[in-house]
């Protein structure tokens, strides 16, 4: 991948980089379904033979349309949440950008949502790519990763910088888009947003994506998620075309994505700071940052109703009496809020594999 030489861009992650919260430490408590705990202890890996470029979601507290460039703790909460554990696969770079921010999302902003303050965003997030592609990047290959908002600007991005150059693609490890409504042809695994970046369908296989939007119940009709043309499918600046659906591939079972699959899920034990954290599910108590949950959850694609989803379900372990996690922002949005951590060890999994093969 070739670059030329933009202004340097914050970086709220960085290889190097003082505090770098993409490298916090990843200490886990195990809650067993028996009841019992044990200590998990994993660290960022000393030398990733890939790269990671993580764009966050829509986290920011600022009462402006678009975002400035400080880092505040809703980025750094976010980033060691969803990105930090792929620390052990890949060196992880994650620009700062000027992100539509809450306030303008739920209408409270001192201003309106344009096509220029969605540019704006995008923007930043373009700059930084070339940034990372004059100054780091090597030759290296490169998983991109984002969430909500940070799908949104990824798709777009992919588009128009790799999907359709082929020097490109070479350096694809793959493209975690999640909860951001990536297209194909109703039943392929290729088409709609890209025409040549396909979904995945197996842990060693490289240059594909991975996307879905977790759900308890079907999508309702007004549902951002799910759904051709809503959400944030808005911001790739695209008109939906006819015989699309939002793909669905299953983290847990790649090659046979509508049959369910154990779900590998850590969450934080720190509140998540900001107008977000009142949403978030109990934090659980634990003497380390992390706590996971082995064998709690499964993951199954479903489509019905001209909506596709990851279909989120109990393992039902006689005497589990662990908690169940909710829609706590309503039917609307599903599970968003946890749609990487209900997973994220599945994926980080993924990455390694897809990290070998791409090296070997």
């Amino acid at each position: 991948m070739n670059g030329s030489g933009p202004t340097s861009p914050v970086w709220l992650c960085r290889p190097g980089q003082a505090n770098d919260p993409c490298t916090a430490n990843l200490d886990a408590t195990v809650f067993h379904a028996n009841g019992t705990t044990t200590m998990q202890s994993e660290s960022p890996a000393k030398d990733p033979p890939i790269d990671c470029f993580y764009v966050y979601p829509t986290v920011s507290a600022q009462t402006t349309v678009n975002a400035n460039l400080t880092v505040d703790p809703e980025e750094t909460a976010v980033a060691v949440a969803q990105a930090s554990r792929f620390s052990t696969a890949c060196r992880i770079y994650a620009p700062m950008y000027p992100q539509l921010t809450l306030s303008s999302i739920t209408g409270g902003a001192t201003g309106s949502v344009t096509v220029s303050a969605v540019t704006t965003a995008y923007d930043g997030v373009l700059s930084a790519w070339r940034y990372y592609l004059a100054h780091y990047n090597r030759g290296r290959g490169v998983v991109f990763i984002g969430h909500s908002q940070g799908s949104g600007m990824l798709i777009k991005l992919l588009r128009s910088q790799v999907d359709a150059s082929p020097a490109a693609r070479k350096h694809l490890v793959s493209a975690l888009l999640l909860g951001g409504n990536v297209t194909v042809p109703v039943g392929k695994t290729v088409g709609g947003d890209f025409q040549h970046i396909p979904a995945c369908v197996s842990n060693s296989q490289t240059g594909c994506v991975v996307a879905y939007s977790m759900f308890l119940d079907a999508p309702p009709a007004d549902s951002g998620f799910g759904r051709v043309g809503q959400g944030v499918s808005s911001m790739s600046g695209v008109a939906p075309k006819k015989g699309l659906q939002v793909l669905c591939t299953n983290p847990a079972s790649l090659a046979r994505p509508s049959v369910a699959g154990v779900l590998q899920t850590y969450a934080p034990t720190s509140r998540f700071p900001g107008p977000l954290g009142t949403f978030y599910e109990p934090v659980p108590s634990a003497p380390t940052p992390w706590a996971t949950y082995p064998d709690l959850y499964t993951g199954r694609c479903v489509s019905s109703g001209g909506a596709t989803w990851l279909q989120i379900g109990r393992t039902d372990i006689p005497g589990d009496a662990r908690p169940s996690v909710s829609q706590t922002l309503g039917p609307t949005w599903g599970l968003h809020l946890d749609d990487i951590n209900l997973a994220v060890g599945n994926l980080v999994s993924l990455v390694q594999d897809q990290a070998a093969a791409y090296t070997g």
